[in-house]
């Protein structure tokens, strides 16, 4: 559910607790279900997912392909976030590069985040 995350994390820095540490609870499960997404494209049968939406497997590839790991750090964004995901485990993508930039794009959207509600 797009937002949900944001809507708990608000919820619970308004009623008082530790921002450090609601924020690094709230970025490593968003980053853990980023991990599930990157191992299902990791594992994926590619002739199945290639055959299933050749077009689109081929346009989210070439797009990934021209703005490289770095667009990982968007990989908060609702609606383009999971497919970023899913797309860096069927490019095999360094699982460190990868945990690296998943989560410095996810913790500042929490910092960003609690900076503006407290």
């Amino acid at each position: 559910m797009p937002l949900g995350s944001e809507a708990i994390l608000a919820s619970l820095l308004l009623g008082g607790g530790a921002p450090v540490t609601l924020v690094i609870i709230a970025t490593t499960g968003n980053v853990l279900g980023s991990v599930v997404s990157y191992a299902m494209g990791y594992w994926a049968n590619q002739g199945w997912l290639k055959r299933q939406k050749p077009g689109l497997m081929i346009s989210a590839e070439r797009r990934f392909r021209r703005y490289g790991r770095w667009s990982l750090l968007l990989s908060w964004v609702p609606i383009i976030g999971d497919p970023l995901t899913l797309i860096a485990g069927i490019l095999r993508v360094n699982l460190l590069w990868f945990l690296a930039l998943v989560t410095v794009g996810k913790a500042l959207r929490y910092i960003v985040l609690s900076m503006l509600i407290l």
